[in-house]
């Protein structure tokens, strides 16, 4: 057999001819242990998207019936009504963003759930403390070297392509470290390739991937390299510059709205993903917050209508899809006095996808009232964000294993998730 020292010495961190940036060292791996699957089969996929900065989830998805609100936010408070651009009512307490109008029919349909008062039991209001908290999974634990993602990754207890976990990044974020493949691509029309931690990707050999498996003696390493040289040539450049999404779908010319466009390519190619990452940023509303328009609203409006196009380009895909969204947390409930929200407790998510009890907002929120309110100031976390994740990944990815996913956590999955 083959062992893995032979195969990297063979030069399996060789640059492709077509332009990859360096293939990753557990292509090498999967071809040793002829773990690559082929034919590649669709399977499920999970979808994060991590809104970085914190969003206003008071204002995203608004308690409006509260009257404590109008209160806390006079200048920032919207209430629904029946006319264009107002707020949307979903259930006589709680109302979506006039710019979320993308989600409406989602919410409608029963596809979509929106879990409300969502946070982590770690009090911290610093982003990167917060979001690292959130992604290793261990809110009070900063020694954790692992994601919850990656770590989904090793849970899933089958063979998988070299594109099971990929990250539409410049770097592979926080979720993602781990022991696990993981893939990070910033682009992949550039086959902007990185890895985390890759021990072999200053070791580049100057032949094309594909020589150095025609010439290798070993008939062994040959058919193996020849696996893992196939799954990355099906990542063919035309392909991808040429991809038209279903018709009348048009993605948003954001970040998102682009990161979301070639996750739908990787999902549509069938090359084995089955975790995806993306983000958002700008979610940090200290001033000039808005109303029907000003900074939250654009950041809504891309947000909402980017998972929109990609939801409608899953098409024939959407019983295999599942979309989460998190923010590491929420934004103060009083306004402040330049017309923003500081850095807060809970805010909101959303989840989409077909296998989801949707059409429902979950939440064991009180009232804004200032007895109510954490530090008399914030809405309090009464839903640890750890029952949703875990709701979804045992849900969709049938995982079932909460105690490796979510170390030292001891609470419940919210269901919001069919059974």
């Amino acid at each position: 057999m083959v062992n893995r020292r032979a195969f990297m010495k063979s030069g399996a961190m060789a640059l492709f001819a077509a332009g990859i940036g360096g293939v990753p060292g557990f292509v090498a791996r999967a071809a040793d242990s002829r773990k690559i699957i082929s034919p590649y089969k669709k399977g499920k996929v999970l979808v994060c998207i991590f809104q970085r900065g914190a969003m206003d989830g008071l204002m995203a998805v608004s308690p409006y019936s509260d009257p404590n609100l109008k209160t806390l936010r006079p200048t920032l408070y919207m209430s629904p009504a029946q006319t264009e651009g107002k707020m949307i009512d979903l259930d006589g307490r709680f109302a979506l963003h006039p710019s979320l109008q993308s989600f409406a029919p989602f919410f409608t349909e029963g596809r979509m759930a929106v879990v409300h008062g969502v946070g982590s039991p770690n009090n911290t209001r610093s982003h990167f403390d917060a979001q690292d908290y959130m992604e290793s999974g261990t809110p009070f634990s900063k020694s954790t070297s692992s994601g919850w993602l990656n770590r989904a990754v090793g849970l899933m207890g089958h063979d998988a392509t070299p594109f099971r976990a990929v990250s539409l990044t410049s770097a592979l974020p926080r979720s993602l470290y781990g022991d696990n493949e993981a893939l990070a691509i910033n682009n992949l029309q550039d086959f902007a390739i990185q890895m985390r931690g890759n021990p072999l990707a200053s070791n580049l050999a100057s032949k094309s991937f594909e020589q150095l498996y025609d010439q290798t003696s070993n008939q062994i390493l040959n058919k193996a390299g020849k696996e893992s040289f196939d799954a990355l040539k099906m990542l063919n450049v035309n392909n991808i510059k040429n991809y038209q999404p279903v018709s009348g779908v048009v993605y948003p010319n954001s970040p998102l709205g682009n990161s979301l466009k070639q996750i739908a390519i990787l999902i549509k190619m069938n090359i084995g993903l089955e975790v995806a990452f993306a983000e958002s940023g700008g979610w940090d509303t200290h001033f000039n917050q808005g109303t029907l328009n000003g900074a939250l609203a654009r950041n809504l409006k891309d947000f909402s209508d980017s998972i929109a196009a990609f939801w409608k380009d899953m098409d024939a895909y959407q019983d295999d899809v599942t979309v989460m969204t998190m923010t590491e947390f929420g934004r103060t409930a009083h306004q402040n006095g330049t017309g923003g929200t500081d850095h807060g407790r809970a805010s909101c998510l959303f989840v989409l996808g077909n296998d989801v009890q949707g059409g429902k907002v979950y939440n064991n929120m009180k009232t804004l009232a200032r007895e109510d309110l954490e530090d008399n100031r914030d809405l309090p976390v009464s839903t640890d964000f750890r029952s949703v994740f875990s709701a979804v990944a045992n849900g969709h990815l049938k995982i079932n294993n909460n105690q490796k996913l979510f170390p030292t956590w001891e609470g419940q999955s919210l269901g919001v998730m069919k059974a």
